[in-house]
């Protein structure tokens, strides 16, 4: 009967072990990279969802259908326009700060560019309006349609011909709005 010692156990390879680590560190470093391409992948969206460029899918194609990227909407506020209204008997002024909304980021970099022809297209719609005209709710609304009709006009686009729910500003927003 022979009486072993742990020190006389043959030692254990070291070589499979390091193998084996090797192995399992290159297959987590490879998981990560396809994990990683796959988040950004996710993350950046093609701006034509699927369309390829130059192209429009065929739901913005449709009339009266702005092409709406990912479904977010765009906004750009306009600086306030502090402005003398058509009042006769007294003088009387607005202040009101516009936010457009938009369907199309691009779009937001192009009002950017054309910022002085809105502003003046905007500036001379509100100057031709009164106090009374521009007191009430519907007197608002009408002011905020005119706004989209000269924002388009500024951009080069046809207003005359668009309906209501036609053009590049999908809905103008009052930030603020007083008359004295």
């Amino acid at each position: 009967m022979s009486t072993a010692t742990v020190a006389d156990a043959a030692p254990v390879p070291v070589k499979n072990s390091k193998k084996r680590l090797i192995v399992i560190a290159a297959a987590a470093a490879l998981l990560l990279v396809v994990v990683a391409a796959a988040a950004v992948w996710l993350l950046r969206k093609p701006a034509h969802d699927g369309a390829r460029d130059g192209e429009a899918s065929a739901e913005s194609a449709k009339p009266g259908k702005a092409a709406r990227h990912d479904g977010t909407p765009t906004f750009v506020a306009l600086d306030p326009f502090t402005v003398n209204l058509a009042d006769r008997e007294t003088e009387r002024y607005a202040q009101v700060a516009v936010t457009l909304e938009l369907d199309d980021a691009k779009l937001g970099e192009q009002i950017k560019t054309f910022m002085p022809a809105v502003r003046n297209n905007v500036l001379l719609a509100i100057a031709d309006k009164t106090a009374a005209q521009l007191m009430d709710r519907d007197g608002k609304r009408r002011l905020a349609a005119e706004i989209r009709r000269e924002t388009a006009r500024a951009l080069g686009h046809d207003a005359g011909k668009a309906r209501d729910d036609e053009g590049p500003v999908r809905a103008v927003h009052f930030s603020n709005f007083i008359i004295q």
